[in-house]
């Protein structure tokens, strides 16, 4: 069944705080003080910025909380102007429409360990995960922490917290490629604890060729690119959906999945972005162009997450 959680709610910013260079947060809560929809940890929510963008943004509070919603934004001067609109017009007291939480990151309860990585703005649903541990967790954990700078490091205060400093790591490289952290030591040998990375697409992709050799199960990723994001080089495709017998033309900037809907298709989807898995669908014929963080190297042939990947010929074709 299809996860959707597109119905809004109407939600009031109760206040706005910077809690790094180009990063804010917005506390929303329901205006009549009503208790909101619970979470668990690793939920998103989505809000329509004042721009008119529908974004996806992670939960960062304690999942224990009901009276609020707390979001982080990072101001993208170079993407479609929902960030831009959230930092230069969403102000206290302003209504924003908001989904009920949804989750395509959760926290693994029976893992016997956590290993977080976060980069920049990926502390976000890290944080609530940490939060919800608890000042005495049932099993151990430790956050890798990587970012430019400490003007740059969301929620550096909330971290510093000694409840949870002991098992921070934070990393900053200044920009050098030459000062990464290197993850290895801590990803070299699997021991059964589960890996939650989100950040920086670089990241992600360096945390995947890393934990190869770890059980797929124990390893977690998140992203915001929805729907895979736009490449200089992308091309408009068709796909034949072989069960529906119908032909569909899939424009550049927009999805594989978003294109089904348009024209009345439905198909299971969760993330959006690539991470989760939800949207697996057997591809029958045609070269795809994989964007996900999920597939096998072995699976690349026949399976495709039509949430963000594409087509490098003209057309595919699938089991739909």
């Amino acid at each position: 069944m299809e996860t959707r959680t597109d119905t809004p709610m109407a939600l009031r910013i109760a206040r706005t705080q910077d809690v790094a260079e180009g990063i804010r947060s917005f506390e929303l809560v329901h205006p009549e003080g009503a208790e909101l929809p619970p979470f668990t940890p690793g939920s998103h929510v989505k809000v329509r910025t004042p721009s008119g963008a529908v974004r996806k943004y992670s939960l960062c509070n304690d999942p224990a909380e009901r009276q609020r919603y707390v979001i982080a934004v990072k101001r993208d001067a170079q993407g479609q102007g929902g960030s831009v609109s959230m930092h230069d017009q969403a102000r206290a007291g302003d209504m924003l429409a908001t989904s009920a939480p949804d989750n395509a990151f959760p926290l693994v309860d029976s893992a016997k360990g956590h290993v977080f990585i976060a980069g920049g703005i990926g502390i976000t649903p890290i944080l609530s995960m940490i939060r919800s541990l608890g000042e005495e967790p049932a099993v151990p954990w430790k956050l890798h922490y990587l970012t430019r700078s400490p003007g740059t490091t969301a929620f550096a205060d909330a971290l510093r917290d000694p409840a949870l400093a002991r098992n921070v790591h934070i990393h900053h490289d200044l920009g050098d490629p030459a000062r990464s952290f290197d993850l290895w030591p801590t990803l070299e040998k699997p021991n059964g604890a589960h890996v939650y990375c989100c950040g920086p697409r670089p990241l992600m992709e360096s945390v995947r060729d890393m934990t190869g050799h770890w059980p797929a199960r124990n390893v977690h990723f998140e992203s915001f690119n929805e729907g895979g994001g736009v490449k200089p080089d992308d091309q408009p495709f068709s796909v034949r959906l072989a069960r529906a017998q119908v032909s569909l033309e899939v424009p550049v900037g927009q999805s594989i999945l978003a294109t089904l809907r348009e024209h009345g298709h439905s198909a299971p989807s969760s993330c959006e972005s690539g991470t989760c898995g939800t949207c697996r669908t057997t591809l029958l014929a045609g070269e795809a162009d994989h964007r996900d963080m999920v597939l096998m190297p072995e699976e690349t042939c026949s399976q495709i997450m039509i949430c963000v990947s594409r087509a490098k010929s003209p057309e595919l074709v699938l089991d739909l």
